[in-house]
């Protein structure tokens, strides 16, 4: 597990995710969903790749049910992609990891 991977909670959401002064990868997960342990190494190799542009955070939906359903989240894997405390992408399921490296530069460069 990458260490420039930020996990993050309800607690400290609004303030690590909303508040960031850069663009914010969120990874909602949980520890017995396959498709989302297979993306777990996408996940750190894009962190370790991308972590000077982009903060890459992980929620785990189990744990923190209160912001899951603040943003409808109904499938995991999900990843939204927030900016400006919006969300500007999302993604659910697994996917390859070019097509999370294309969302992250739509959204870097937007």
């Amino acid at each position: 597990m990458s260490e420039k991977v930020l996990h993050i909670s309800d607690d400290n959401f609004q303030k690590e995710v909303i508040e960031s002064d850069k663009p914010v990868m969120v990874d909602f997960w949980a520890s017995w969903c396959g498709p989302c342990l297979a993306l777990a190494p996408i996940i750190d190799e894009i962190a370790e790749a991308y972590s000077d542009k982009i903060k890459i955070c992980k929620l785990n939906v189990d744990e923190n049910q209160k912001t899951a359903m603040q943003y409808g989240i109904k499938g995991i894997p999900t990843i939204l992609f927030f900016k400006n405390g919006q969300v500007v992408e999302q993604s659910v399921g697994l996917v390859p990891k070019d097509y999370l490296e294309d969302l992250i530069k739509k959204v870097i460069e937007s």
